[in-house]
Formats: C-alpha cells, sequence, structure tokens
C-alpha cells in the first residue's frame, strides 16, 4: 500500500516480546511519505536490567527504515521513556543519517488539521509521579510474555488457536490505569490548550482513533502483540493497520 504517513511506536527492539519480523515485512510492504517512530522503538531498559536480546530481525528493521529514509521518506523519531538516551541529544540537532530527533512534532494533516506528536510518557500519571512503579510493570510484563509462550505451546498442542493471557491481562491493567491518571484526557486537554486538532501517540499499547473532547485521539499501538500502525491515507481518512501474519512483499522501491 501507498500511504501519506504511516506512524508505528513501542517496538521496543532489543527485547524478546518485539515482534521484529513482522514489522519488517510490514514496512517491505508498505511505503509512505512520512515515517513518524513514535517511541520506544528501542527499548534501552533492557541493556540496563543485562537482558537485551537482539536478533537478526531487530537489525532488519533498523535496515527497512534507514532505506526509506535514504529512498526520500521523511523519517521522524519521537523519544519514548524507553529510548529517552534520545532525549539529551535533541537540543544539538543530532541525526541519525537524515532521521530526525524531536521530544514532539507537529504534523500538517490531509484533512487540514494539525496533529500533536508525542510518545505520552509525559502525560501518564505512572511515569511522572512514581516511574518506580512502571518499571515493576515491565518486569511483570516480561513474566507474562514468558508464561504466554508456554500456555499457547500446550493451546496449540490441545488444537485451539493462540490467545494473549499477557494482552488480555495488560488491557485491563492499563485501563486502571489510564481511569485513575486519565491518560488519553490529559493528552486531548493538552491539545485544546495548545490549539491543536488532535494527538498522536503510542505508550499504552492500545491502537484507537476517537473524537475526545473536541479533539482526536490517534494511538498507533505497538509491535508487542498488537502489531498495529496508524496510517494516513492520500484521501486524509486516517485508520489502523494489523499486521498480525507474514505477507508476499509487494515492489516498493518506486518511494522508500
Amino acid at each position: 500500500m501507498d500511504y501519506k504517513t504511516i506512524a508505528i511506536s513501542d517496538v521496543h527492539l532489543g527485547s524478546h516480546g518485539c515482534k521484529a519480523k513482522l514489522l519488517v515485512n510490514f514496512l517491505k510492504n508498505n511505503k509512505c511519505d512520512i515515517l513518524y517512530l513514535i517511541g520506544d522503538i528501542v527499548d534501552a531498559w533492557k541493556i540496563e536490567q543485562n537482558k537485551w536480546y537482539w536478533h537478526q530481525s531487530h537489525t532488519d528493521v533498523v535496515r527497512e527504515i534507514l532505506k526509506k529514509a535514504k529512498r526520500g521518506t521523511e523519517v521522524v523519531w519521537i523519544a519514548g521513556n524507553h529510548d529517552e538516551f534520545l532525549r539529551p541529544l535533541i537540543p544539538y540537532n543530532i541525526t541519525f543519517g537524515s532521521i530526525k530527533i524531536a521530544n514532539q512534532w507537529v504534523h500538517s494533516g490531509i484533512d487540514g488539521n494539525r496533529y500533536l506528536l508525542v510518545h505520552g510518557d509525559l502525560f501518564d500519571g505512572i511515569t511522572r509521579i512514581a516511574p518506580w512503579i512502571s518499571f515493576l510493570g515491565d518486569k511483570a510484563y516480561d513474566i507474562l510474555l514468558a508464561v504466554n509462550t508456554k500456555y499457547n505451546w500446550w493451546r496449540h498442542r490441545l488444537g485451539f488457536g493462540y490467545w494473549s493471557l499477557s494482552k488480555y491481562l495488560k488491557h485491563k491493567v492499563k485501563r486502571a490505569i489510564d481511569f485513575m491518571f486519565q491518560f488519553e484526557l490529559n493528552l486531548a486537554n493538552y491539545c485544546i490548550r495548545k490549539n491543536f486538532d488532535g494527538v498522536i501517540c503510542g505508550h499504552i499499547h492500545r491502537s484507537e482513533i476517537k473524537w475526545l473532547n473536541g479533539v482526536w485521539y490517534m494511538n498507533s499501538g505497538d509491535w508487542v502483540e498488537s502489531c498495529t500502525a496508524l496510517v494516513e491515507h492520500h484521501s486524509g481518512r486516517w485508520e489502523i493497520v494489523e499486521w498480525h501474519e507474514l505477507k508476499h512483499e509487494e515492489n516498493t522501491s518506486n518511494n522508500g
């Protein structure tokens, strides 16, 4: 497919949970004029915990992104809490090749709207008030992913399809966190105060497009379990694309 804009977030390269092969396949099969990497693309927390995992497919993701940038796609990397090592570099306008780095960005949509792009961690009450809770949540999620793998092995042996226990539990926990700290509402209200028409974010690993308090709230999801991207069609329509299986590679060599 050929899109105006593709936004992805929460890839977590360097972690066991990253669905890098699916992301490589997605990037090869879809081209765009603008590619936004909205935070947590690399999971630097795993380095700090000495749990760094890097498969060849993780390198392939980096190569595909760099290939798109080389072929003319504008690539912007928004820093998140897992790749916050980027934030000290932002004031110096340091780039990786032609990839721009920022804390936030403004996207002018084909629909005429101005969208704020942020990862979202700075609007998350857990991250702002008690970052250690977020850290514990990250470790718990790693455990859930490991348990989920063994659980689904038995489901497969018994003839049942895949079911994501960790995704189910995290969704329930995140809904409670959202209620307590009003993550989405915080972002929407900030956009209203700053005269934006909407926000494009990540962080909570739940893709969504909805009208909230007079602005558009759009979340690109993640590439750990949901495997979703937010895309802007050349008509101006926004859509969430799910990518759960490898597909035959299309020829996208003409434009990134």
